[in-house]
């Protein structure tokens, strides 16, 4: 037994040792790269003099971007902060850092998230860690997002989309190495370093990669002061036997830990561990049918810890006036096999996946006559959820015609859970639980097909593809709701999965000095699982409904060159969507966002800036969302303006700096969390937390 003490001072440094130790690590780096440039050259990847303000689309409905690149804002602390720079993408927002991505309107699992090819779901049952919280960007090669259902071959459920994070495998020709590093500085305590290293021959590589990074609680536009502070760093390694440039086999674990406090919410992660295992293999050029057979394993442990004493005083007079703190966890352990054949215009990929996981949890526990904190670790583990999925996919291209091809694919999953609760938590306390011991499973099909018809005389290519997903309901929406559908025992009974039909249509242009593209889809969606909240004398409540919905919206992005200098970007996306059950609008939709870019490039500099300007949304549904955010009001427009540079000292040192919210604008997301009465915001009157004022930033990079 621990008497309770307040971490929330070591969590803070002096502002003059912090610019001091900002200064020695920038100091550091950049006299670690003039000692590396002076000597003999190295392998390494060239540097270029530029800042990303807008993602493009590469190819019909399919995105390709390098994470490690600098981009503004400031650089992403985790993969919702850098997907929110693609077109069609928004966060719900909680502080600092751990928001949870939206495509189109659409959250959580109809998103299907991958780091190098295996998912690391999150713990907390309000999703305070939620899967994009334990990927960090810039230790990744390349990210790839393909919209809509227009694809089967990586995982159940993804009606939204599919991300993809990948690290790709390292080749040396002879014996060598190669190193990237990077430091980061910026207001308010910002401090992120990291190193990517390998070494290695034709026969097989090392790979190390290690990141840290910092912020303090930053200030809006008002000068107020937000609870926002958080602390990350994780480490990884691969080794990779290359025995000819068509085999590889890798191997590869890693670790990382973090905490975050957060202005919306009544606790903070005081923990996210993360533990990751993963082995990859695939052979190529097979000759006759088979051209390519691929593989890979994963574990993935997510060990969470939420409390409400370590990065903040317990509220007195709120509804945890005591210290308390929840810790849970999450294994997870998949895999998937894939083989690639072609035969004259086709090309097929098939192959099975599988996935098991259950999560755990154990609760503090307080005694109030001598003030004193039993930890959560004193006690048991108690498993509450265990999910399985097995599935089967083949997806083929045809080529059809010179400038015609047809995209098409099928999978079939089946899906199951068991609740091992005893007991679950209502208003008035714990009561027993109807389905304790109980496991439902169910068979779910999906499929897509899509044309595609590059036009004869023009740089174009013009597609349409419908899609159909059946998606079994996730953790948080079988075990996180207080109530489930009308009749239904509970959530976990009474969820039925969702069934999204959806078409896509678009067209992608691409000529020397003009890149254009546009995007729009419109679906329907059976069963889309809604929250509802309620707020009374006894306490808050939430009740999962399944009601059918429809959507629509699209994106479209141009790039521009003017001169050989000059060049502008701009893009612009949109969702829509409506309750067809109730005839309201669908809660939790973002609004009309554009983007507009201007940059000067010469080979060595660059100069740049990006206009973001948001319409207010008046489309809502009071009280309604998902597990973490619901709608609370109609939400202002806004816009914000910001600077870059960079500059390129060689193909190996490049220093990148930016200034955003310039005009120190005061302005909120309008999928947001309010504001905890813990930090002192009025539990009556939801106030949306507000982003960071004018921030400074400055990014060294090194290769070589």
């Amino acid at each position: 037994m621990t008497t309770i003490s307040n971490r929330c001072n070591a969590f803070q440094l002096h502002p003059m040792s912090l610019r001091l130790r900002q200064a020695l690590s920038l100091g550091t780096l950049l006299g670690f790269a003039g000692t590396a440039l002076a000597g003999e050259p190295h392998q390494h990847h060239e540097l270029q003099a530029t800042v990303i303000t807008a993602v493009q689309q590469d190819s019909p409905l399919k995105v390709v971007t390098d994470p490690k690149a600098p981009r503004q804002p400031v650089p992403a602390t985790d993969a919702t902060d850098y997907l929110k720079t693609i077109p069609g993408f928004s966060a719900i927002r909680s502080g600092g850092s751990n928001g949870d991505p939206v495509l189109r309107g659409m959250f959580g699992s109809r998103l299907n998230m991958l780091a190098n090819g295996g998912q690391m779901i999150g713990a907390c049952p309000s999703r305070m860690d939620a899967p994009s919280s334990y990927i960090v960007p810039a230790t990744y090669d390349q990210l790839t997002v393909i919209k809509g259902p227009q694809t089967v071959l990586w995982g159940p459920g993804a009606s939204a989309g599919t991300v993809r994070f990948e690290r790709e495998p390292e080749r040396f020709a002879e014996p060598g190495s190669r190193l990237d590093a990077s430091l980061l500085v910026g207001s308010r305590g910002r401090l992120d370093k990291l190193v990517d290293g390998a070494v290695g021959s034709e026969q097989g590589y090392m790979r190390v990669i290690g990141s840290q990074a910092r912020a303090d609680d930053y200030r809006d536009g008002n000068g107020d002061t937000l609870p926002s502070r958080w602390e990350k760093w994780s480490g990884d390694v691969a080794l990779g036997w290359t025995p000819d440039a068509d085999t590889l086999i890798e191997v590869s674990a890693g670790r990382g830990d973090g905490e975050s406090r957060y202005a919306g919410r009544g606790m903070d992660a005081s923990k996210l561990a993360r533990e990751s295992l993963g082995l990859r293999f695939h052979r190529e050029n097979l000759g006759g049918l088979l051209s390519k057979v691929e593989g890979n394993l994963y574990y993935n442990y997510a060990d969470h810890v939420m409390d409400n004493y370590s990065l903040r005083t317990p509220d007195a007079t709120g509804s945890m006036p005591m210290p308390m703190a929840s810790n849970v966890d999450r294994r997870t352990l998949g895999g998937r096999l894939a083989a690639t054949l072609t035969w004259q215009d086709v090309e097929l990929i098939a192959g099975v996946d599988a996935q098991r996981s259950e999560r755990r949890a154990r609760r503090s526990s307080y005694d109030m006559m001598s003030a004193t904190l039993t930890p959560a670790s004193a006690f048991a583990w108690n498993k509450d959820a265990g999910f399985h999925n097995y599935g089967a996919f083949a997806e083929a291209t045809w080529h059809v015609a010179e400038g015609d091809r047809v995209i098409a694919g099928g999978r079939l999953d089946r899906a199951w859970a068991k609740d091992y609760r005893q007991s679950i938590r209502g208003m008035m306390g714990s009561r027993p639980n109807p389905t304790a011991g109980v496991s439902r499973a169910e068979t779910l099909p999906s499929g897509f097909a899509r044309y595609e018809h590059d036009l004869s005389g023009w740089p174009a290519t013009l597609y349409a593809g419908l899609g159909h997903v059946q998606r079994m309901p996730d953790y948080w929406e079988l075990f996180s709701p207080t109530m489930g559908p009308q009749g239904a025992a509970n959530a976990f009974e009474g969820i039925q999965p969702e069934k999204t039909t959806q078409l896509d249509v678009g067209l992608q242009y691409r000529s020397e000095r003009l890149d254009a593209w546009v995007s729009g889809y419109v679906g329907q969606v059976r069963d889309y699982i809604l929250y509802t909240y309620t707020t009374g004398m006894m306490g808050s409540t939430s009740r999962a409904d399944n009601v059918d919905t429809r959507i629509m919206g699209g994106e479209l992005g141009t790039r521009y060159q003017w001169t050989d200098h000059w060049t502008s970007d701009a893009t612009l996306a949109y969702a829509w969507g409506k309750n067809s059950s109730s005839g309201a609008a669908l809660a939790q939709m973002p609004p009309l966002e554009a983007r507009l870019g201007l940059a000067y490039e010469q080979p060595r500099w660059s100069a740049g800036a990006l206009w973001r300007v948001v319409a207010a949304q008046h489309r809502v549904s009071e009280g309604q969302g998902n597990v973490v955010g619901k709608d609370f009001g109609d939400s202002s427009g806004f816009a914000v303006f910001s600077l870059n540079a960079a500059y390129r000292f060689s193909d190996t040192l490049k220093v990148s700096t930016g200034l955003d919210n310039l005009f120190d604008k005061t302005y909120s997301e309008h999928l947001n969390l309010a504001g905890n009465s813990g930090f002192g915001f009025l539990a009556d009157d939801p106030q949306r937390i507000n982003e960071p004022g004018r921030t400074l930033w400055a990014k060294v990079d090194v290769s070589f």
